[in-house]
């Protein structure tokens, strides 16, 4: 047998007492796939080992977390949940408001969203008329009947048009890459060439995956158990910019946040994969201390060690031990240190850790891996979350490698804040204004975890830097894989017995999708463009709606409208030129500088002009520690990447206001 159970227990497993390696050689007494016997079970041999690793850790750690169980919610609270994390709990419930409050938003929606937002509203609503509620649920039908009629409407059906560009821009290299991967199959070997397909982030992924799944389905179906290599996946230039997570200010990137929502369920509905949002289940823990504490309750103590810290500072210092002991080393990650030694480093790390007197070079580093790991599978909710961890797991179902990164890139922007950064960096802010140490114990806690490039190591970059090592520490990125996705994708809360048939389709899927977000957490870390977009719209149109109410206030207050309407004209444009730029530095110079805008005319150009020309403080900043920002217009306020085209920046958002900044703590 290959495992006969996964059983969690506060955060580990347990598994059978057979040893595992017989195990892995033996044949599976199930028929399998063809993706699946494409499989070298010896592949998966670092899986099985990890989990009789983690098997035999548990049985040296006493049980600090106890499970709450609460009642299992029925489908229309699940639903009534999921439109409150969508922004549209206005739409029911007692306190339901006008559904024009949500028009707005709904105007901006796709045709997969809107179907994806309707199908959860009368679900709620079915749901509480058995309950015998009352409350009044807006039928989205009717919304959205406006917004049809609208587009009908409209000359040459140009947002249709449009769309159908896009799609049309991407089709043959989309089709190239679902062509090249079947189901639940294994990445094969990194030394195949691959072809290289960009990530179409114009157009939204469920619409995507509806036009190809109406257009291609004979191709995709033809396409299953194809041996092929997996493309090279890659963003496209964006003349716009690339909008990374940590660029958006917080009021746009909680709309980014709701449309990443629908837009998730919408691509599970078009493709057919059930997406139920778990209910974070309720653990007793202990309120301080580094392990089995809730990630936000640890980084709460660390930002009185060190302010402005995001992520967990024993995680860093882990992260540093290894590294100290060189990436080089053979097995890294794989070899588990000695059980009874892990338990006596954890117990003494809890007591002296934040006295800053524990002693490190003590720690071995397959020990402080062992740690690190044991950090990871111990946080009472799971680093990928309680909510979304089905929906990471459910990665594996998706029919293309595309469409599994699509929906990887969506499930990162809905993470938490804090599990988000904790895997991978959003961005540092400026060494500049970095706070210095106010006593010697704080000292002790400024770690190296910058490195050469300023970025900030989290677990993906740590798992990179190993990969990169791999010809001497034969850790290839199956082998991380391998050893990683028991660690993140197994939780105790959600655990369930299962047939073998399904442990090894989860142990092969999860470490599929344990590559995909270390190959591609560059790529993961962005936010489509179809998204920023969205935004832009809801924001234009909330202007104008709130100019609508303010015209309306000054006519009932007898003021001159044609006085209002003259000082509402941007004053940004006043002064300046056709062509021209005003760019701003408010906290470094006093003086603004206008830019002419030319084709080739790029963020970094701008950055560079207004480094080299100013002088004092402003004269000793170097790239990386100022940004230029686009704030005002249709959006909230935008990082803007080095390579952005400032004209069509400019020709997408002509009343935005140009700022020079470095980014927040």
């Amino acid at each position: 047998m290959l495992v006969d159970a996964f059983c969690r227990r506060y955060g580990q497993y347990t598994m059978n007492q057979e040893s595992t390696t017989t195990r892995v050689m033996e044949k599976p007494p199930f028929d399998r796939s063809i993706s699946q016997d494409s499989l070298d079970e010896l592949s998966m041999e670092d899986y099985w080992i990890e989990l009789e690793n983690i098997k035999k850790s548990s049985e040296n750690r006493q049980e600090d977390q106890e499970v709450v169980v609460v009642k299992e919610p029925d489908e229309g609270e699940l639903e009534e949940e999921w439109l409150k994390e969508a922004g549209l709990s206005n739409l029911f419930g007692e306190s339901a408001g006008d559904p024009q409050e949500s028009m707005v938003f709904l105007s901006t929606l796709t045709r997969t969203q809107a179907a994806a937002v309707q199908k959860r509203v009368e679900t709620v609503s079915q749901t509480l008329r058995k309950k015998n509620k009352q409350y009044q649920i807006p039928d989205v039908r009717d919304i959205f009947a406006q917004q049809r009629e609208s587009k009908e409407t409209a000359p040459d059906d140009t947002e249709s048009q449009s769309l159908r560009t896009n799609e049309n821009k991407y089709q043959g290299r989309d089709e190239q890459a679902s062509n090249l991967v079947g189901e639940e199959q294994l990445i094969p070997p990194e030394e195949t060439p691959a072809p290289e397909t960009d990530i179409n982030l114009e157009v939204s992924f469920a619409e995507q995956a509806l036009n190809q799944k109406e257009g291609s389905k004979e191709k995709i179906q033809k396409s299953k158990g194809d041996d092929a290599t997996l493309p090279s996946f890659r963003l496209p230039k964006d003349k716009t910019g690339t909008t990374r997570i940590g660029d958006l200010a917080p009021q746009d990137m909680k709309k980014v946040c709701h449309l990443a929502l629908i837009e998730l369920t919408a691509l599970y509905d078009v493709l057919g994969i059930e997406l139920k949002q778990q209910k974070a289940v309720k653990i007793k823990t202990r309120d301080s201390g580094l392990f089995c504490i809730p990630l936000t309750v640890l980084l709460e103590q660390d930002q009185r060690k060190v302010l402005g810290t995001r992520i967990p500072l024993i995680f860093q210092k882990l992260i540093s031990r290894i590294e100290e002991g060189g990436l080089e080393t053979e097995g890294l990650l794989r070899i588990p240190g000695a059980a009874i030694r892990i338990k006596n480093l954890c117990q003494e790390l809890e007591a002296k850790f934040y006295e800053g007197t524990f002693n490190w070079e003590s720690v071995k580093q397959h020990d402080a891996a062992s740690l690190l790991k044991l950090f990871i599978r111990e946080l009472p909710q799971p680093l990928l979350s309680v909510e979304y961890l089905k929906a990471f797991q459910a990665v594996q179902n998706l029919p293309t490698k595309k469409q599994q990164l699509q929906a990887l890139n969506l499930l990162v922007i809905l993470l938490p804040d804090a599990n988000r950064d904790t895997l991978k960096f959003s961005y540092v802010p400026s060494l500049l204004h970095s706070p210095a140490p106010r006593s010697l114990v704080e000292a002790n806690f400024h770690l190296r975890e910058r490195q050469p490039n300023g970025e900030v190591l989290a677990l993906l970059e740590f798992l990179q830097r190993v990969i990169d090592n791999k010809e001497k520490n034969k850790m290839t990125v199956m082998n991380v894989a391998m050893v990683m996705a028991p660690n993140l994708f197994m939780c105790h809360a959600l655990g369930l017995k299962s047939s073998e048939q399904r442990e090894f389709v989860m142990a092969a899927g999860t470490a599929n999708t344990m590559h995909l977000l270390i190959k591609y957490q560059k790529l993961l870390w962005t936010i489509p463009k179809f998204i920023v977009n969205q935004v832009r719209k809801q924001n234009t149109e909330n202007h104008k709606k709130d100019k609508r109410a303010m015209k309306k206030l000054l006519k009932k207050m007898a003021y001159d409208r044609d006085k209002y309407e003259k000082q509402d004209k941007s004053t940004n444009d006043a002064d300046v030129p056709q062509g021209v730029i005003r760019v701003q530095a408010p906290h470094l110079s006093k003086v603004s500088m206008a830019i002419q805008l030319t084709e080739e005319l790029k963020a970094s150009d701008v950055l560079a002009r207004f480094l080299s020309q100013e002088s004092g403080v402003a004269q000793t900043l170097k790239k990386g520690e100022v940004f230029l920002y686009e704030i005002g217009g249709n959006i909230g306020e935008r990082c803007l990447d080095d390579d952005t085209y400032m004209k069509d920046l400019y020709q997408l958002n002509p009343n935005a206001e140009w700022v020079i900044k470095s980014k927040p703590l």
